[in-house]
C-alpha cells in the first residue's frame, strides 16, 4: 500500500466544472475538502474548439499561453483575471466564458514565492518563481541566456519527475523531460502530436537534479537574443498524491493497470513511440468510468465522449481501449497524475474512490 504525507489533495489541486456566463467578472468557486487559491490554472471549453488556456501566478493575471501550436505568450484582458482565494476570476472571452458552455479547470497551489539569478554556463538572468516542496510543484520565470549548461534552480529540493517549458516571448514549442522518457537527452512536446526524439540541445543530456534543471542551448527552452524569457513547469512525484511513469500497451479490451497508489482525478498519457495525441483525463467530467470523456492537450477539440479508454480505479488506473490511441499494442506510454483522494491515508486507514466526496 502507498502512504501518503497529503491525505487531502484538494488542498494542492483541484478539478472544477464550471458553466460560462458571457459577462465580466464571473466568479469561479472551487468545489473541494479545502479552499485552493491556485498559482497555476489550466482551463478548456468542453463544447466546443476553442484552444486549451494556461495561466500562472508568476507570469501573472491575463497573460494567456496555449498548448494548442506554438505560440507566444499573449495579453487578453478578457480571459482570467484574478486568482481568488478559493478559485479564479474569468471576463467575457469565449475561450474561458462563453454563455452556457461548459468549462474545464484544473488548478494547482505553490505558494511560496522568491527570486534570484540563473546559475551554471553563460551568463546569469534573473528568476522568479513560486513553489511548494509539499506537493512537489514549481513554477519559473526565467531569461534564456544561449549556453549550454545553462542551469534554472526549481526549489523543489527533490529531483523532478516531468518538466515542461515554453518560450513566452517567441513562438516556441513547449519541450517535456520526463522520467519516462529513454534517457534525459529525448524529448517529447507539449503541443506536438510526436514520438520522443533527441533532446540533448533542449535538455543537455542532464537528468534535472534536486536543486536545478539544466539546459542546452535549444532556442525552444534556453534563446538569449531580444532578451528571451520562459516559464518551466515543474512537478516532483509525492506518493499517494502524484505520479510520474511509463506503461507498455496491449491493445486489448482488458488492458494494462497502472498502479498510482490513489484514485485520479487528473490523468495525462502519451505514446512516447509513436506520432500520438496527448490524452487527457479527468474524475469530473460525464462518463466517468466506464465511457470516460477526454480532451487532447494538443488539439482545440471539444471533449471526446463514448470512449471507453480508461477505467479510473481506487488505486490507478485501466486501459480498456482496443484502439491505438491509448492502448497501442507493445507501445510505451508516458503519464502523469494527480490524486482525489489516496489509497491509504497517512495513518494507514485504506479509503475508496469517492472517500472524500462520502467524508464531504
Amino acid at each position: 500500500m502507498a502512504y501518503t504525507i497529503i491525505d487531502d489533495p484538494s488542498a494542492f489541486f483541484q478539478t472544477t466544472l464550471y458553466a460560462g456566463n458571457g459577462g465580466a467578472d464571473h466568479s469561479i468557486t472551487n468545489t473541494g475538502n479545502s479552499d485552493l487559491q491556485p498559482d497555476f490554472v489550466w482551463i478548456k471549453n468542453r463544447d466546443t474548439t476553442d484552444v486549451h488556456c494556461l495561466f500562472d501566478s508568476v507570469r501573472g493575471v491575463t497573460k494567456l499561453l496555449t498548448t494548442v501550436g506554438d505560440i507566444l505568450q499573449t495579453t487578453d484582458t478578457d480571459t482570467l483575471d484574478a486568482f481568488n482565494a478559493n478559485g479564479f476570476r474569468v471576463d467575457a472571452d469565449v475561450k474561458v466564458n462563453t454563455n452556457a458552455e461548459n468549462y474545464v479547470a484544473f488548478q494547482w497551489y505553490a505558494g511560496t514565492t522568491g527570486s534570484g539569478t540563473t546559475t551554471g554556463s553563460g551568463t546569469g538572468k534573473a528568476y522568479s518563481y513560486s513553489v511548494n516542496t509539499t506537493s512537489g510543484i514549481s513554477i519559473v520565470k526565467y531569461g534564456g541566456n544561449g549556453s549550454a549548461g545553462h542551469t534554472i534552480p526549481h526549489h523543489l529540493g527533490v529531483a523532478p519527475a516531468m518538466v515542461i517549458c515554453k518560450s513566452i516571448t517567441q513562438n516556441r514549442g513547449w519541450p517535456v523531460q520526463h522520467k519516462g522518457l529513454t534517457s534525459a537527452a529525448y524529448s517529447v512536446y507539449l503541443s506536438q502530436t510526436n514520438a520522443q526524439s533527441d533532446g540533448t540541445n533542449s535538455w543537455n543530456s542532464t537528468a534535472a537534479s534536486s536543486t536545478v534543471t539544466t539546459l542546452g542551448n535549444d532556442a525552444n527552452n534556453n534563446r538569449v537574443d531580444d532578451n528571451d524569457q520562459y516559464i518551466m513547469y515543474s512537478f516532483a512525484e509525492k506518493s499517494g498524491y502524484s505520479k510520474f511513469g511509463t506503461f507498455t500497451a496491449n491493445q486489448n479490451v482488458n488492458g494494462t493497470y497502472v498502479h498510482l497508489g490513489f484514485s485520479a482525478a487528473f490523468i495525462i498519457v502519451k505514446n512516447r513511440a509513436a506520432q500520438k495525441n496527448w490524452y487527457m483525463f479527468n474524475n469530473k467530467t460525464l462518463g466517468f468510468n466506464p465511457l470516460n470523456d477526454y480532451l487532447d492537450v494538443n488539439t482545440n477539440e471539444d471533449e471526446e465522449s463514448g470512449n471507453n479508454q480508461i477505467d479510473i480505479l481506487a488505486n490507478g488506473f485501466k486501459l480498456k481501449s482496443g484502439g491505438t490511441g491509448t492502448n497501442k499494442s507493445g507501445d510505451k506510454y508516458i503519464f502523469m497524475a494527480f490524486a482525489a483522494s489516496p489509497f491509504v491515508t497517512s495513518t494507514g486507514i485504506p479509503t475508496t474512490a469517492r472517500w472524500w466526496l462520502e467524508k464531504k
